[in-house]
Parts: structure tokens; sequence; C-alpha cells
């Protein structure tokens, strides 16, 4: 999974019948730079609202118990508070974390990029977690939804992440492959890749895309 990029993996899932593609939208790469990847089965994250005094309360701090595996955590929608801050990079290092996913905001910007952690998010902020929300479950299902969570029709329909499904993240965007779905994504994305190569050969040559994309993709 780690040699494809978000977009061949989302294009894989379209073509196995995936409503979004594996699409978690709105989150983008703030640490190291644009160039930072990761790749990972999922430790799921839920935090809750401060407020929120009938949701569970967790024994340990989250990332003192995580694995080595790519950590990915869900904020209560328009929260502007960040959940991940430079002194959670620095226990997730320790621990080999691979990197972290957030459907919310991060903070302390300098201090990931200083230490090359890999941190997708859907924006930053001063203020820390507390008073504001509070983390509740570790490995448990994650419903993200688009950042607008608009209702209808055409609505982009919410991606949930499984503990262990795999999460690829890159200058593009952030994708989940259900887990077990891994194989068939790796052997579409290399199909496709093979194909787009000669797709690409042709269209340089000055052949037109309409015509390489009929000869090769059907």
């Amino acid at each position: 999974m780690s040699a494809y990029s978000t977009c061949e993996i989302s294009d894989a899932l379209i073509k196995l019948g995936s409503p979004h593609g594996g699409h978690i939208p709105d989150i983008h790469v703030l640490s190291p730079d644009r160039h930072a990847r990761i790749s990972g089965p999922a430790y799921t994250v839920q935090m809750v609202l401060a407020s929120d005094q009938t949701a569970p309360r967790l024994a340990a701090h989250f990332v003192d118990t995580a694995p080595q595996k790519l950590s990915s955590s869900s904020t209560p929608p328009h929260t502007k508070n960040a959940v991940w801050g430079g002194l959670m990079t620095a226990g997730a290092q320790a621990r080999d974390v691979s990197g972290v996913v957030i459907s919310g905001r991060c903070r302390d910007l300098a201090e990931h990029r200083a230490t090359g952690f890999p941190v997708f998010a859907r924006g930053h902020s001063t203020l820390g977690q507390s008073p504001f929300v509070r983390p509740s479950a570790i490995n448990v299902p994650l419903v993200i939804r688009p950042q607008d969570n608009a209702d209808g029709p055409d609505t982009f329909p919410p991606v949930t992440v499984e503990p262990g499904d795999w999460v690829v993240a890159d200058e593009d965007g952030v994708v989940c492959v259900p887990k077990d779905m891994v194989d068939k994504v790796v052997e579409i994305a290399r199909s496709t890749r093979e194909i787009d190569a000669r797709v690409l050969e042709d269209i340089r040559a000055g052949k037109g895309v309409q015509a390489s994309f009929k000869l090769h993709r059907g």
C-alpha cells in the first residue's frame, strides 16, 4: 500500500464500489513539509466535548498506549482548539508512531516540523484541549464527515475509520482503506499505474488525451 499515492488508492476504491473512494476531506499536511507521507494501520482516538459527562474517560493518556501505528483522531465538529501538540509528538516518537491524522486541529507547528514528525490535520490553533474537549475512547470506529457537514442528496458521504484500517496520507490528502480490501486495492492500483504509464507515453507523443484514454482505458 505504501507504494501508491492517495490518488491511485482512491481510484482503486472507486472501482471497487466505494462511494467516497476512501477520501477523508479537508485534512492537509501541516508537518514537516508538503512532501510528508505516512502509511499504516490506524490506531483511533475519539474526542468528545469536555461538557459531555456521560462519555467514558480514559485511564491512561492515549499516546502512552499507542502501538507502533499511525494515530487517527476525530474531534467534535466546529471545535476551534487543538487536540495534538508538541509534547504529544515527543511521546509518539518515543513509541515509534509513524504520524498522526487529525479530523480537527493541532498546535505547536514549529515543534512538529523541527522533529520531522508528520502531522495531517484540518487546521491549527493556539488553544489546547482543556477546557474544550477530552479523549474518551481508543480503538473504536470513527465516523468522519466533511467539514461543512451539509445535508442533502449530493452530500459527500462520511468515511468510517475502523481500528486497523490502512490510512495513507500525502500532499494530495488522506485516504482510508478498509483492512479487508487492502489486497484488492493494491492489485487494482498496480494495474492502473501500468495502464496510465502507457496513456502518458501516448499523450506526450502527441496522440491526444481523448484518443489515449480510449485506447488504453477503454
